[in-house]
Order: structure tokens, then sequence, then C-alpha cells
């Protein structure tokens, strides 16, 4: 169930208060998330730019700040912080926050989750890399977390859907 405008400012609030008696890892992420949803709830560009920086700011001194945590955690974190930065990178078309998005992916590769190989392709595809793009895309087809619905409807991946590598990919997955 998707919450409200209001369910989610209000829950911004009990966060920010539960925040202020101790900070965690989860506090951090969902606070982060709750500012995330409220980017792509609103229509107006000021808005989305501040929840957006709220968002990066929360994402990236919860991944520092805490020297033990889960690896799913903080992996976790990672991908909502590519998704915060490329969610910018679509509001402002300026490549450096795909950028970001690639140097913070990269090192997380060896990980093995196929998310992160799916936004080094997407952050790579921002940025008009068709090799890196199909290096990457190929990598996440092979991986439990692909979603075939997502690649053929995503628009960073538009320019590559009428190539052979790319229809390769998806009928890889299609059986």
């Amino acid at each position: 169930m998707r919450l409200t405008t209001k369910q989610i400012i209000t829950r911004i609030g009990e966060t920010d208060q539960l925040f202020l008696q101790g900070n965690s890892p989860e506090l951090a992420l969902e606070r982060a998330d709750l500012r995330l949803q409220l980017v792509t709830l609103s229509q107006v560009r000021q808005e989305q730019v501040h929840f957006l920086q709220e968002a990066i700011v929360l994402l990236e001194q919860s991944r520092v700040e805490f020297e033990e945590m889960p690896l799913s955690l903080y992996i976790n974190l990672s991908l909502h912080l590519a998704k915060a930065y490329m969610i910018f990178f679509e509001l402002t078309k300026e490549n450096r926050y795909a950028i970001i998005t690639q140097q913070i992916m990269k090192p997380m590769v060896n990980y093995g989750h196929g998310d992160i190989l799916f936004f080094l392709a997407y952050a790579y595809a921002s940025n008009k890399e068709p090799s890196l793009t199909r290096h990457w895309l190929s990598k996440y087809a092979k991986t439990k977390e692909f979603d075939l619905e997502l690649l053929q409807q995503h628009p960073a991946f538009e320019d590559y859907r009428s190539l052979d590598w790319f229809k390769t990919i998806l009928k890889s997955r299609m059986h």
C-alpha cells in the first residue's frame, strides 16, 4: 500500500523524533526512503531537490557513521543512495550524478547483488556509454534480481532496445 503525502510527512516527523533519541542505520534508511517517496509525489522541482538533498545526506552519513552493520543493510543504503542520485540525474540531466552513481556502485560489484549491476547499467546508459551499458546489463541478466519488465520499460534503455545485443539479453530471460 502506498502512503499518502500526509502519512509520509507524519512518519517523517515520527522518525525525526526517533533520531533525536538515537540513530541507527535502519532508521536512517527509513528516514531517507520517506524523503524519496516525497520526491516522487511532489510536482514542484524545488521540493524534489530539497528532499533529494536530505535523503542523500542521510544515506551518505549512515554509510560512514556506523562501522558495523549487516552487509544487506549496507547494500540497501547504497542502492537507495544510487536511486537518489539517479533521480537527481533525471531531474537535472547533469552527468555528474550518473558518475557519482557509478562511483558508489562499482566497488560493490563483488557482493553479487543484481540491483548493483542494474544501477551501473542505468548510470552508464544515462551517460551514453553503450559498451559499459551492455557489459553491466549482461551481468545483470544472470542474476536472480533481474526484472524483465523493468528492463523493457525503463526509459534509460530506450536507445538500446533496437540493438541485437539488447534483444539477445531480453530473449535469454524470456524463457
